[in-house]
């Protein structure tokens, strides 16, 4: 902090720039989410601000993302569908679900989990990317067509008999609430299903077209629909923005190309007097702090969405770390991860509070920031103020309500193919192919990444990485265990010994075997561990392990050792350490293998002492 007005200038210019190119995607994010453009503006201006003001990393922006609108945009479709398809109803519990979310990123920070987050795969983040981008594009055909379920009443009067169902079903919740027994008194049931009115059937078939045309199969499903009630103003000027956008860059790229699309096709719209679809309005001056989320809490409400919550901050978290890293590589300096998810996690909470959608750091708003002179967190912070003040500019927000839904549908089309990871689907052909499924040899990098990608794409976002990260972790087990078991064998001495065994008596080579462990003994390699005693001839009596290149036991390795252990004393075998490491040793005296088994005259910090041992204290036999 003592540095933040060390560069007032560039920090000015950087920040302004990268509030500028945040303005029409927050604006864009805001109506994807179905909270509105508002939610959009407030999410980009509380986040910007205060994950700046607490992060670890200087010249992040942060704001509402691909990644994060598209996970939200699910729990945002559950949640109102849950609310009778009310969003005055479902917003509390909405936004107590991003307030989780930005508590638990906090917690994340707090308890030092930022600097794990790097290990989660590439092909897992890869998958998911690439899936964003899928589902962006796909879900933005309909209103980039001038189509929109609720309001095509042939599709919604399909659902009527099932809004019935539904309306009837609530009745019978609220009753059994009140502990009115339904069959005892069919008179209260009638009555009050006689005050359900046509509006209210209607409001209800709408909901529920509207939730089954959500999502990429969704939108699939009633595209045939879509492309018979085509509106061409609605499609030029959805063209026309993706048109601007890609080939303003070919002239400069000082200029956002994306500001200079929705200022250019929503002026033709506006001044044209265009019959066209706007986005919903934008409230005018100070946000309001939705006091809801605390008055009007259930815990009912919200806990199907915890895990969903946890996946927000993960994905946030994420998202951010990875921006920081690139921030890093072009500033040369160094973010401070958990210090980073403290501040995202703040910043999201704020949001919350005030109606935002969530967001995370911005790569290519903080790309814009750095090169334009951003280098403290002041940069950030106004980009945040930016924002904030085409709030409080007279006039402003109603001319900003004027935009052509189309327009900001265009905007996110670009996102989406931008957002893919064309690096990672490039790679596929040069991939490996390191295992067999059936006749079909495959890459498990390039499988773990399609399963993410058609999963979040089809299916649900947040399972989706849960099954991928399951697949990656079970895949790098195998291969360390296959790694491990190759180089783990058991061998007399006659097949291959190392450079201190040479002088090992030969005499003695019936009596002996040594195992040489190299690697880690862990749950994937203890199966070939535990065939030990099967490889052990009946004239051998001492077995010595060398295990100098064993640097790390877990649980199922040490129970492993304890069984071998136990199975070579019953048939009267001794076992001798050579080079025991401090972690396995530790592990092995928590649970008395060391003395029970192995007392500490039988263990040695180098092969010469125990060969000193064996020719003192065994005799040849054979």
């Amino acid at each position: 902090m003592k540095n933040l007005f060390s560069n007032i200038k560039g920090d000015a210019f950087g920040g302004i720039t990268a509030g500028i190119v945040a303005l029409p995607l927050a604006l864009a994010f805001g109506v994807s989410s179905g909270l509105g453009p508002s939610a959009g503006l407030y999410g980009a201006i509380f986040i910007s601000f205060f994950a700046a003001l607490f992060g670890g990393t200087n010249t992040q922006i942060s704001g509402p993302t691909a990644p994060m609108t598209a996970v939200s945009m699910v729990v945002i479709a559950g949640i109102i569908a849950a609310n009778d398809g009310s969003v005055e109803k479902a917003l509390p519990a909405i936004l107590t679900v991003f307030l989780l979310a930005g508590l638990m990123q906090i917690g994340l920070g707090a308890i030092g989990l930022g600097k794990y987050i790097r290990y989660i795969p590439y092909p897992v983040v890869s998958g998911f990317m690439t899936a964003i981008g899928v589902i962006i594009l796909i879900t933005q055909i309909l209103p980039s067509l001038g189509y929109y379920p609720k309001e095509d009443m042939d599709y919604v009067n399909q659902f009527k008999p099932q809004a019935e169902e539904v309306i009837l079903e609530n009745i019978l919740k609220e009753e059994a609430a009140e502990d009115i027994l339904v069959l005892e008194d069919f008179k209260e049931t009638i009555s009050r299903a006689e005050k359900i009115t046509q509006d209210d059937i209607l409001k209800e078939s709408q909901t529920l077209a509207a939730k089954n045309a959500s999502g990429v199969l969704g939108a699939l499903k009633v595209l045939p629909r879509a492309l018979k009630n085509i509106s061409w103003l609605e499609v030029i000027l959805a063209l026309g923005t993706i048109f601007i956008i890609y080939g303003f860059k070919r002239i400069t790229t000082k200029i956002p190309s994306t500001l200079v699309a929705l200022v250019v096709m929503s002026t033709i719209a506006i001044v044209g007097n265009l019959n066209y679809k706007p986005i919903p309005e934008i409230p005018e001056g100070l946000p309001i702090p939705n006091l809801e989320i605390i008055t009007s809490f259930n815990l009912n409400a919200i806990t199907p969405y915890v895990f969903t919550a946890l996946a927000l901050a993960l994905l946030g978290a994420i998202d951010s770390l990875l921006t920081s890293i690139v921030a890093d590589n072009m500033t040369k300096t160094k973010h401070k991860p958990n210090k980073e998810l403290v501040g995202q996690g703040i910043g999201n909470s704020i949001a919350a509070l005030f109606g935002g959608i969530p967001g995370a750091g911005a790569t290519i708003r903080t790309v814009v920031n750095i090169n334009s002179g951003g280098k403290t967190k002041l940069s950030g912070m106004i980009a945040g103020i930016l924002l904030f003040s085409i709030l409080m500019i007279p006039g402003l927000p109603n001319l900003a309500s004027q935009i052509p839904a189309a327009v900001l549908a265009g905007i996110l089309i670009t996102v989406g193919i931008g957002v893919m990871d064309y690096k990672g689907l490039k790679a596929i052909p040069a991939m490996p192919k390191d295992i067999k499924l059936g006749p079909l040899k495959l890459s498990s990098e390039v499988l773990i990444m399609l399963v993410v990608l058609i999963l979040s794409s089809f299916w649900d976002l947040v399972y989706a990485v849960g099954i991928g990260l399951v697949i990656a972790s079970l895949m790098f087990m195998k291969k360390i265990g296959d790694l491990t078991a190759e180089r783990s064998d058991v061998k007399p001495l006659k097949e291959e010994v190392w450079a201190d065994e040479t002088n090992f008596p030969s005499k003695l080579k019936e009596e002996v075997f040594i195992k040489h462990l190299k690697g880690p003994l862990f749950f994937g390699s203890t199966s070939d561990f535990q065939q030990l005693t099967l490889q052990i001839p009946n004239t051998a009596s001492i077995v010595i392990l060398r295990l100098g290149r064993m640097q790390y036991m877990d649980q199922s390795g040490l129970y492993a050792m304890e069984d071998m252990l136990q199975d070579l004393k019953a048939k009267g075998v001794d076992v001798l350490f050579v080079g025991l490491l401090r972690q396995p040793r530790y592990m092995m005296e928590r649970i008395d293998i060391i003395p029970d088994f192995i007392s500490e005259e039988h263990i040695f910090a180098s092969f010469n002492d125990c060969m000193n041992w064996i020719k003192t204290n065994v005799k040849d036999e054979y």
